[in-house]
Formats: structure tokens, C-alpha cells, sequence
């Protein structure tokens, strides 16, 4: 989105409601999980599990961009 917006490119207020409406899904889940997260390492020294589940949550969030990209070029794809 970041490069089409570059070029000049449009969105109408609707696409604008649905990308900030997504990234406040995305928001409140990373933050379920912290939650979740902190709840568990609470009077725990283990560092190496706070590193695991961090990696756990950041590889969630690229397989879902990446998931999401590979529908919209479907769907770009469908659409010429």
C-alpha cells in the first residue's frame, strides 16, 4: 500500500476504514498475547521463553501479511 500511495495512487474512504480497521484487529490480538505472555513469564527469570514466544508472535504477523498479499495478487490476478 505504502508504494501505491507513492505513485499517486487513490483509495476511497471505505479501503481507508477497512486497512485501519485490520490493523486494529492485528493491535488488539499482539496485545492479547503480550498480555498473555506477561501473565505467564510473571516471577520468571527464563528469558529464553519470553525470545520464543516473541518469535512465535512475529512469525504469526508475516505468515498473515503474506497470506493477505498472496490473495490480493489473486484477486488482481482475476481481476485482468
Amino acid at each position: 500500500m505504502l508504494k501505491t500511495l507513492r505513485e499517486g495512487a487513490t483509495y476511497s474512504q471505505r479501503e481507508i476504514i477497512e486497512v485501519l480497521a485490520e490493523f486494529s484487529c492485528f493491535k488488539d490480538r499482539v496485545t492479547k498475547k503480550f498480555r498473555d505472555l506477561a501473565k505467564e513469564l510473571e516471577g520468571k527469570t527464563n528469558e529464553h521463553e519470553l525470545w520464543v514466544n516473541l518469535y512465535l508472535i512475529s512469525s504469526d504477523y508475516a505468515e498473515e501479511t503474506y497470506n493477505k498479499r498472496q490473495r490480493q495478487e489473486i484477486a488482481v490476478q482475476k481481476i485482468s
